[in-house]
């Protein structure tokens, strides 16, 4: 039995945030003393190394749950399901829900229960739980809906990606404008068609080492809380980890879908960092002795930044959409999803539209 996305939806927030809105930002280092440089300097070799001009935040009203709610109805309104039929709802996210100026993450109940509830879904029988798989949660989210519709468990499976990282940012460290809000969300369904769909996966998880390239820390500014976390991140392990992992990743699926790489028509890569991605992308090739494609990868992290779980989705939704410049999928189109993120994990889907 294949699985097949029959229905996908985003939310991207309203208020937008500007790289000259951190001009008087008071960024520090990690013992707290001030960088030497003016503002305009970090910010200007920060676009140059992550491709970010502006980001989204959610409105201070709203939390990851309602941004997945809002994903979700139109994933469901865009596959044409009865909503009453969906077998689970499994939300990835990071952080809960945090509500605006909170210093708490509030995750009782579950963010997939609190969208069934705001869906009216009354089936019982439609599983909703939350899956903490870092920013390559929402790939891994369908891995296990594909899982459950391949043993019979599952027909119609609804996964959402959603984060309000605007919400746990240290301002005081320049990693936070990489960060920003939205979510995503598809429906995945059973099909008898076996050569479109999902052709194969990959996944793993490195811990030995590399566990905590990704934490929560306190703020670089010393004078402020103990107990306070935020999002903090090792930047130079992660890239190194990722060059070094995520093709391999990626090359894993590509081979078990037998698909060859130069029928590969897009690569929907995380919207980590846009150097960061093209040089996955470009090693990627490498292993099959190829150059890099032109147009290969889509790209929205220049208008709307990181937002975890949700690029993906929300990437994929702008481009069938026709709202990505100079790109498009069609029908027949081999497409490979992948991702890396906190843990350390790593995963991939080859797909077939």
């Amino acid at each position: 039995m294949q699985s097949k996305i029959t229905g996908i939806g985003s939310y991207i927030p309203s208020i937008v945030k500007k790289n000259k809105d951190f001009l008087k930002n008071k960024f520090l280092n990690e013992d707290g003393t001030p960088i030497n440089h003016p503002n305009e300097v970090i910010i200007e070799k920060f676009k140059a190394i992550t491709g970010i001009e502006e980001r989204r935040y959610a409105d201070e009203k709203l939390t990851s749950s309602d941004l997945g709610f809002f994903a979700a109805e139109k994933a469901i309104e865009n596959s044409g399901i009865n909503k009453e039929e969906l077998d689970y709802i499994i939300l990835a996210h990071n952080f809960g829900d945090v509500k605006s100026a909170a210093i708490q993450s509030d995750i009782l109940p579950s963010l997939a229960s609190r969208v069934k509830h705001r869906l009216g879904i009354k089936n019982p029988n439609c599983v909703a739980y939350d899956i903490l798989f870092g920013c390559p949660g929402w790939i891994q989210g369908v891995i296990q809906a594909e899982a459950y519709i391949k043993s019979g468990m599952a027909k119609k499976c609804l996964v959402i990606g959603s984060e309000t990282l605007s919400r746990v940012l240290d301002m005081h460290d320049r990693d936070s404008m990489i960060y920003s809000d939205g979510a995503g969300a598809c429906v995945v369904e059973a099909t008898e068609e076996d050569t479109i769909g999902i052709l194969s996966t990959a996944a793993q998880t490195d811990t030995f080492d590399e566990c905590y390239y990704l934490f929560f820390g306190n703020s670089f500014d010393k004078t402020e809380g103990k107990d306070v976390g935020y999002i903090k991140m090792f930047g130079r392990k992660i890239y190194e980890y990722a060059l070094n992992n995520v093709p391999n990743a990626m090359k894993k699926a590509l081979d078990k879908s037998g698909v060859a790489i130069t029928d590969v028509k897009k690569v929907f890569i995380h919207q980590a960092n846009e150097k960061m991605d093209e040089a996955i992308v470009k090693r990627f090739y490498r292993l099959y002795k190829m150059p890099m494609p032109k147009n290969i990868m889509p790209m929205s992290i220049h208008k709307l930044g990181n937002s975890s779980v949700a690029t993906i989705p929300t990437l994929i939704d702008l481009v069938q959409k026709g709202l990505v410049k100079e790109q498009e999928i069609n029908k027949g189109d081999v497409v490979l999803f992948a991702s890396v993120g906190a843990g350390m994990n790593i995963n991939a889907i080859v797909y077939k539209y």
